[in-house]
């Protein structure tokens, strides 16, 4: 259960970040930064290495400090929340739409 503790709330902290509104105003604007903080993918890796670093102060999920974990942990958040993000939409789930025809 811990891993899919870990997955929602990777995802939920990703989701966020990358499209809540209250951070529209804070995001960086320059073209160098702008497209990783609108990346889930990018954004779901340093919110994987965040939540592997506070995991020891929370009982949703626990894992051990190590570099493999803390990897593995960042790649799994990574991956995870770009399907979910490619998958789940404001309107609900979006397999088998062409955006092209919309």
């Amino acid at each position: 259960m811990d891993l899919v503790y870990f997955i929602l709330t990777a995802y939920g902290l990703t989701q966020i970040l990358v499209y809540g509104k209250i951070f529209d105003t804070i995001r960086p604007s320059k073209e160098i930064f702008k497209g990783f903080f609108h990346c889930p993918m990018c954004v779901g890796f340093w919110t994987g290495t965040f939540l592997f670093g506070i995991n020891g102060c929370t009982e949703l999920f626990t894992f051990d400090y190590n570099l493999a974990n803390l990897f593995i942990l960042s790649w799994l958040a990574s991956g995870t929340s770009y399907i979910m993000t490619m998958i789940i939409a404001d309107s609900g789930f979006q397999m088998g739409v062409n955006k092209e025809n919309e």
